[in-house]
């Protein structure tokens, strides 16, 4: 009996295995950044899920055929932060009208999706997406599936925005991400955090960046 109490306080004290969730929302490099400022988020990958390949390249997934969607896996402390607020961030940084791509990235590596991982996260994702239906009274794009296996994408792909923050600044401005999301969500935008949260206030985005914009991610 004595050794079941001590089993017992010994699990007690060994915090709960962190939640993840997975949400594609066009290029993986724009979709770390409003997670990584978000209280309660421990960590964030880009990588690629949805497909039927094993262990994609980053040229074999924007390539096509192989079904990847660019996506970020996002694990968070579900006692500080909740799925519903993250949802909530991910629908504030995509284009939802956008059946091609998100932004100036084209093609179905960038289509925009929820993955959820039970039938709470299903009814939480479709829910918000009726919503944004009816508010603006046009057919949301975005699609809500099952979770799949998550490909970490290269290295280099990780933590673009910190690693090379004046390409990705000039990357981002080049692609009007921001000004697309000002017009899709206005000031609603203001509960998601902007690119200049991030990255802190500077000059114009096209400020000392390379004559031609880095590769999208």
């Amino acid at each position: 009996m004595r050794k079941i109490i001590a089993l017992l306080a010994v699990a007690a004290t060994v915090p709960a295995a962190a939640a993840e969730a997975v949400f594609a929302g066009g290029c993986f490099w724009c979709m770390e950044p409003p997670y990584d400022k978000l209280d309660g988020v421990t960590e964030t990958i880009s990588g690629y899920t949805g497909g039927h390949t094993d262990a994609p390249t980053y040229e074999e997934v924007t390539a096509g055929g192989t079904g990847h969607f660019e996506a970020v896996r996002v694990t968070y402390d579900a006692e500080r932060v909740s799925f519903v607020e993250l949802a909530d961030v991910f629908w504030r940084n995509i284009d939802p009208f956008d059946d091609g791509g998100q932004f100036c990235d084209r093609g179905p590596s960038y289509r925009a999706a929820i993955f959820y991982a039970s039938e709470a996260e299903r009814a939480v994702a479709e829910a918000a997406k009726a919503d944004i239906e009816a508010r603006f009274e046009r057919k949301v794009a975005t699609s809500v599936l099952p979770a799949a296996s998550f490909h970490p994408a290269e290295g280099y792909h990780q933590n673009y925005y910190q690693n090379n923050p004046l390409r990705y600044r000039y990357y981002r401005f080049s692609c009007r991400r921001d000004a697309r999301l000002d017009a899709v969500w206005g000031t609603e935008r203001e509960q998601a955090p902007r690119l200049a949260d991030t990255l802190g206030e500077g000059d114009d985005p096209n400020a000392d960046a390379p004559a031609t914009a880095p590769p999208p991610g």
